[in-house]
């Protein structure tokens, strides 16, 4: 049976609510949520409450949304007199304070999705499948003044598959990391988990994703690079490159078979019984086929169509620069 634990819990986006909720399951004390503020979400600028706000209220647990918290004085308070015996961090997207990390007598645990020490950083999952990892997991750590670099408490792996995108792995790894922190609570409470350092050689780092890591490079990257980039970048940024001056977002592609010759960023169009595919050339002889386009201001379309009508498309190479960013 789980000894029922004080806690605050740090959490955002939709990845942190099983967390949330399996504390809760667990007959843990919950005192108090912090998320972040309410945000204007879409092209209607909608202000919308963080996923882990919405879970804690139907909980009926306490909400707080400060916009700083280093020096917040009444949050520090408020804290300091729960007196947690933990404070968990799932995906808060705030750095702890110093006042905050010493405040728990179990220190803050965060559980990062990613087998640390390799992808530190804010986009773990996106990287792992952007640099094609066959395997990642979860860790949940003690928290310190530097980025992911704490103490490893207990990991998990999980195989990724080929197919695997981003939006496959965020909800799979939210689920499996929600049981690994509650037994991490268990077995810091009892003393029988011993917190191991990482080995800082070993480490690399998976930054916030930029809207420039979607564009594919085809002198430096091979089709299955430009394939797992597009596996990690979903929904945002994706991948996209240039066509006639105009920016393309490629919405599916694959490595394709062909073992013609071309420069990279040429195009080659060919016929069958289903329409015509685009093939463009990669990096070490390689091709990826295009399958679903959308170019800017326009609609998403399959490539066939994309390709009806256009005038000797195979002349035209991919890559440059849009005539909005020249």
């Amino acid at each position: 049976m789980v000894k029922p634990l004080r806690l605050v819990f740090c959490g955002t986006p939709e990845f942190a609510v099983p967390t949330l909720q399996a504390l809760v399951d667990a007959g843990h004390e919950v005192a108090a949520v912090l998320t972040q503020p309410d945000r204007p979400v879409g092209r209607r600028q909608v202000m919308t409450a963080p996923a882990v706000k919405a879970r804690a209220l139907e909980l009926g647990l306490a909400v707080d949304q400060p916009e700083t918290i280093r020096r917040n004085e009444p949050l520090r308070s408020r804290l300091e007199a729960l007196a947690p015996d933990a404070i968990v961090v799932v995906a808060y997207g705030r750095i702890l304070p110093e006042w905050m990390l010493k405040l728990p007598r179990l220190g803050c645990i965060n559980l990062h999705a990613s087998l640390l020490p390799r992808h530190r950083g804010a986009a773990p999952i996106q990287w792992a499948l952007a640099l094609g990892d066959s395997v990642t997991g979860n860790t949940t750590m003690l928290l310190d003044a530097g980025l992911d670099t704490g103490p490893i408490l207990l990991q998990q792996t999980v195989k990724l598959t080929e197919e695997m995108t981003s939006l496959d792995l965020f909800p799979l790894l939210a689920t499996r990391g929600a049981p690994l922190m509650v037994e991490t609570l268990q077995g810091l409470d009892a003393g029988s988990l011993l917190p191991q350092a990482q080995d800082a050689s070993q480490a690399t780092l998976a930054p916030l994703l930029t809207r420039e890591d979607g564009r594919m490079d085809f002198a430096q990257q091979t089709a299955t690079d430009i394939w797992n980039r597009w596996r990690g970048f979903q929904p945002w940024p994706g991948v996209f490159t240039v066509w006639q001056g105009r920016k393309l977002i490629v919405h599916r592609l694959r490595p394709a078979e062909l073992t013609e010759a071309a420069q990279p960023g040429e195009v080659r169009i060919l016929g069958s019984a289903i329409g015509q595919q685009l093939l463009v050339a990669c990096a070490a002889g390689s091709w990826l086929e295009m399958e679903e386009v959308q170019m800017e201001g326009r609609g998403r379309v399959r490539t066939d169509e994309f390709l009806r009508g256009l005038p000797d498309a195979s002349a035209v190479r991919f890559g440059g620069a849009a005539q909005s960013e020249a």
